[in-house]
């Protein structure tokens, strides 16, 4: 089993990092603030105006520690990797199925089936607690694309199913939010940047998953940036938005509604800047990344491996399952199914 690491988010401003023997210094005014040992951690998130010695980077590649630069308010801007992990041949074939439209598209219908089923059981379980409130009408519409997706069908058409169920999961999303205040009414999915609170927070969760599930793929010897249902683009890691579709639904939209309802993220911590973009403040942020990392220290049985584990570990066991089926010692890859 693989070890659970954690990942150090540094959001005070003008912080500097620096390598101290196997550690991680965090310097902020001047003074020596916090040290974490190297072997403990899977990534580092750095926001805004934070600096890194050229030593640590050196260190953080040696380690496999994935390093991701956001700006302050958390849209993505780069990362950096170590030496890529694993069997060149597991790549070649990964290269191989990708320029496969069968595989393909069998690939990308494990990935939207598991996808459909995750955000139609979000939907229930409000459904179940609030009925009449007009949920059921999207689950018969998940369910009825879910029944769509039969073997064999093209990309373009899986394609086609995933972006339908989409409108109707997102159509039906501002009832899984019972803070009725106007701030956090959710008209529609919008990004880059995000027009409203709740597209904000859905955003900025979206990129710390991101950077979890691209370094998960890639330390099983995967190349994030090949995906099957999300197709190659310059500078966008297709199979990590591919994996992702899966955790989306089951972890940030129901901790995104979990902080909305529970009032652990205010109106009062989202601003609107002149060019329309809506932006968190810095302790909403803080707040959001702690509660992030609470979720990932949570433990769940893996639905097709039967054994439990901290969320933070279900990527990188789906990582695994890709390449066994990649590398042909599974049938077909088993999507993350929440029940």
């Amino acid at each position: 089993m693989k070890q659970y690491l954690n990942t150090l988010y540094i959001t005070t401003q003008e912080s500097y990092l620096a390598k101290d023997g196997e550690c991680v210094a965090v310097h902020q005014g001047g003074s020596l603030k916090n040290k974490v040992p190297i072997h403990t951690l899977g990534g580092l998130v750095l926001f805004g105006q934070v600096s890194c010695s050229p030593f640590l980077l050196g260190h953080c590649a040696e380690n496999n520690v994935a390093v991701s630069w956001l700006t302050a308010n958390g849209r993505f801007l780069a990362s950096m990797h170590g030496p890529m992990r694993g069997n060149v041949l597991l790549r070649r074939e990964q290269y191989r199925k990708a320029d496969s439209p069968e595989a393909s598209a069998a690939i990308a219908r494990a990935v939207t089936i598991g996808k459909i089923a995750n955000c139609r059981t979000i939907l229930l379980r409000t459904a179940r607690e609030r009925p009449a409130s007009g949920l059921e009408a999207a689950c018969e519409r998940l369910s009825a694309c879910m029944a769509r997706l039969e073997p064999g069908l093209p990309l373009d058409v899986v394609r086609g199913v995933e972006g339908e169920a989409a409108n109707a999961y997102f159509g039906a999303f501002d009832l899984l939010i019972s803070n009725r205040e106007q701030a956090f009414r959710f008209s529609g999915r919008n990004r880059r940047p995000p027009l409203d609170p709740v597209n904000c927070l859905l955003s900025f969760l979206y990129t710390l998953l991101a950077h979890d599930i691209r370094s998960a793929l890639e330390s099983c010897g995967l190349d994030s940036s090949v995906g099957f249902l999300h197709r190659d683009r310059p500078g966008r890691p297709s199979l990590a938005l591919d994996i992702m579709e899966e955790f989306r639904p089951y972890l940030v939209d129901r901790l995104a509604c979990t902080l909305i309802n529970r009032g652990q993220v205010k109106a009062g911590g989202f601003k609107k800047t002149e060019s329309g973009a809506v932006v968190m403040n810095e302790t909403t942020r803080k707040e959001v990344i702690v509660a992030w990392q609470e979720r990932k220290r949570e433990e769940v049985e893996h639905p097709f491996l039967k054994e439990r584990m901290p969320v933070g570990l279900l990527w990188h066991m789906q990582a695994r399952l890709l390449a066994r089926h990649i590398r042909g010692d599974l049938d077909a890859y088993p999507p993350m199914v929440i029940r």
